[in-house]
């Protein structure tokens, strides 16, 4: 089967649909041009296909790679017959390619090696034809027969344990049937230990859900579980029987020799082997759904909704180092900055008041994000007494996630942006920013320290990173880009660009003024008509010479665009948000032989909303304000929170306490829920009902629940 056939298959496409997909992908075409500009060419796959596709075209590549240098392995030691190039072609994944190769693979000098230079594997392949037959009878030739037949052992040791079916069959039964087993080390039995749960932990192995997975090999790699497989028990299971079928033996009892070699195949050999192979399925397994689920997060994270452009003060609170503030202008331009020290051990309460009243009076602030660390309370405490005042009618305050803050406090990114502010600062920055826009200030943070996943430093890190740099991709060029406000952060993102174009972009911007339209990209140092053409469509110019500009429709398309107000007979500004007239021309016989129904589909709904965010529309929570720590978190509350981690078995809510509380999946709804992510989402404001409070474990128990309002 060639990959497009194979891809077209596995994924439940087209061969066509992948052809077209591979030309492009391998022209340097991006996944998110591709999927919105290229849907004629695809048959309309969108984004999340293209990424499947893109993924497992990878392995699929990585795979022939492989098996061609395993080609040319046995090809240059004579190996290669005819069936075995036929198996080798025929393995559909590494493994079972592995398993093929493994008769053949050069090894390393051991006994079964010295066994076979001492002359002894035709007495090795003797006793395995002979299965009944007493060794020590076909030994007896030999000059020391008893060392003989333990050097055959080892030869048919290692032969027996190296049969691709065997161990292809036994993993599937051992993964249906082995249990995965987690026990407490000696002297580690802490009451208060976050793996208490897996001190005496059993399970079917593939039915151990990722969380559980991940959670039991932080155990062990922490010394605190030492974990391990139990095969299923016999007679359910019997390994030996599947040996002799590999090897078509008999099933009858074999002779003593035989039989004992056909379990120590087992015990030294298979089992350990397959159980080293089955725990490292599991956490690759494991590790690839906690990576969905973190990409699924900040996928929901960077396209909450922005506040928009308005006048906005950051705090991030503090105690002992006081709080630290920043105003930003509309663009998010840093207007001031300043420290105030209303809390404990300090307690300057009314000059606090003070200086946030001028700051907010002077600057003509509307807005202002409050970080939700430590002292968040007692902060949104202070600034709800502030807006009391009728003068500051029209101002609102929300408490806004702040991780990784610090993380871009600390980076070469904000030290270039914010040479002469003092770190501690940038954080209140930030906060304020990613309030009026998260994407374009998420962006700037490495996703991992977000705090939107789940053992993420136990993940395979270039995997991490590879996935997430595709959801902050995806989501970028899903929103679109001002050209002439963005950051280099943000436009390093967008299709075609790198660091180094966004880098000349914005010094291009600097030194000739804002971008006038699109065309005057192609100014642009190093920016050519192939990164024009993947570029273009996800940059925005607003009040530019070309209305235009300000949409997602490509430059490619704006003749069609010209077509269609010729058709309408009326000029391009007034067609522009007039959905029922456009529609109209969604099945004209006319346009339709020029241009192509997705494209077509795609400028009118475009042109009907021209330059819409997609994004939700802006909500702040509402925490009680009678619930400031945990201790006043009691069952029976209910409580409105917002949810800022969803996993495979429920979702965790900010009710403002810095502890989240968790939902178990049980508790997300009255109905059976298979996946959280079906009913609720990062960002999601929600009604909860406190269930249980742990004070010692600092775990609260929600419910969202109606049985439980």
């Amino acid at each position: 089967m060639n990959l497009d056939t194979q891809l077209a298959q596995e994924l439940g496409v087209k061969p066509s649909q992948v052809q077209a997909t591979l030309k492009l992908l391998d022209d340097g075409a991006t996944v998110p041009f591709i999927a919105r500009y290229r849907k004629e060419a695809t048959g309309g796959l969108d984004d999340t296909q293209l990424r499947q596709l893109e993924q497992r075209l990878g392995y699929l590549r990585e795979l022939n790679q492989r098996r061609e240098a395993i080609f040319q392995q046995l090809r240059s030691q004579n190996q290669l017959s005819p069936e075995l190039e036929q198996a080798l072609l025929s393995a559909d994944s590494k493994a079972r390619l592995e398993d093929i190769y493994l008769p053949f693979r050069p090894k390393r000098r051991n006994k079964a090696q010295e066994a076979r230079e001492a002359g002894l594997e035709p007495l090795a392949l003797a006793l395995l034809a002979s299965p009944y037959t007493d060794a020590k009878n076909l030994a007896a030739k030999c000059p020391d027969p008893e060392t003989a037949l333990l050097g055959a052992r080892e030869i048919l040791l290692e032969k027996l344990s190296e049969h691709a079916d065997l161990l292809s069959n036994l993993r599937l039964v051992l993964w249906k049937q082995s249990q995965l087993c987690s026990q407490v080390v000696r002297g580690k039995k802490d009451p208060q230990s976050k793996f208490l749960d897996y001190f005496d932990y059993q399970e079917t192995l593939a039915k151990v859900p990722s969380h559980r997975a991940l959670a039991v090999f932080r155990g062990q790699a922490e010394g605190v579980l030492k974990v391990s497989l139990a095969p299923p028990a016999p007679p359910g299971f019997d390994p030996l029987l599947s040996l002799k079928r590999a090897w078509k033996l008999p099933t009858s009892p074999l002779s003593a020799w035989m039989q004992e070699t056909l379990s120590l195949c087992w015990s030294r050999r298979l089992w350990p082997m397959l159980e080293k192979d089955l725990l490292k399925q599991l956490q690759e397994q494991a590790e690839s759904e906690a990576i969905e689920v973190f990409a699924r997060n900040l996928r929901d994270l960077l396209l909450a909704s922005p506040a928009g452009a308005r006048i906005t003060l950051g705090l991030d609170p503090g105690l002992r180092t006081g709080t630290k503030l920043a105003i930003v202008d509309a663009t998010g331009k840093l207007l001031a900055w300043d420290t105030l020290y209303p809390h404990a051990p300090h307690h300057r309460r009314e000059e606090a008041l003070k200086r946030l009243r001028q700051l907010i009076e002077h600057y003509r602030v509307t807005l202002i994000a409050i970080g939700n660390g430590t002292a968040s309370r007692e902060t949104e405490t202070l600034v709800r007494e502030l807006l009391q005042d009728p003068k500051l009618k029209g101002v609102s305050s929300m408490l806004v996630s702040e991780a990784g803050a610090s993380v871009y406090s600390a980076s070469a990114l904000a030290a270039a942006e914010f040479p002469d502010l003092d770190v501690s600062l940038r954080g209140a920055v930030s906060i304020a920013r990613r309030l009026q826009d998260p994407l374009a200030e998420l962006v700037k943070i490495d996703p991992e320290a977000i705090g939107v996943g789940q053992y993420q430093h136990d993940l395979h890190p270039k995997h991490l990173r590879q996935r997430l740099d595709a959801v902050v991709v995806d989501c970028v060029n899903h929103v679109g880009v001002d050209l002439n406000t963005a950051s280099v952060a943000l436009l390093q993102r967008v299709a075609g660009l790198n660091e180094t174009l966004a880098l000349s972009l914005v010094n291009w911007r600097d030194q000739q003024g804002a971008f006038q339209d699109r065309k005057a990209l192609l100014k642009v140092p190093r920016l050519g008509p192939k990164t024009f053409e993947q570029c273009a469509g996800f940059l925005r110019i607003r009040d530019g010479r070309e209305p235009l500009d300000n949409t997602a429709v490509h430059p490619e398309s704006y003749a069609l665009v010209k077509a269609l107000a010729k058709r309408l007979g009326r000029p391009l500004p007034d067609i522009l948000g007039q959905n029922e007239i456009l529609q109209s021309l969604k099945s004209d016989p006319q346009l339709l032989q020029e241009w192509d129904a997705y494209t077509l589909q795609d400028v009118l709904h475009e042109l009907a909303k021209p330059g819409r965010d997609p994004r939700p529309e802006f909500r702040s929570v509402e925490f009680d304000s009678r619930i400031q720590s945990l201790e006043d978190v009691q069952p029976g509350q209910r409580l409105q929170g917002v949810i800022t981690n969803v996993t495979p078995f429920g979702a965790f809510v900010d009710i403002g306490v810095h502890q989240d509380g968790l939902i178990h999946i049980s508790q997300l709804a009255d109905h059976f829920v298979k996946d959280p992510h079906s009913l609720v989402k990062s960002g999601q404001i929600v009604q909860v009902s406190v269930l249980e409070v742990d004070l010692a474990r600092r775990r609260i128990a929600l419910s969202m629940k109606t049985s439980q309002s």
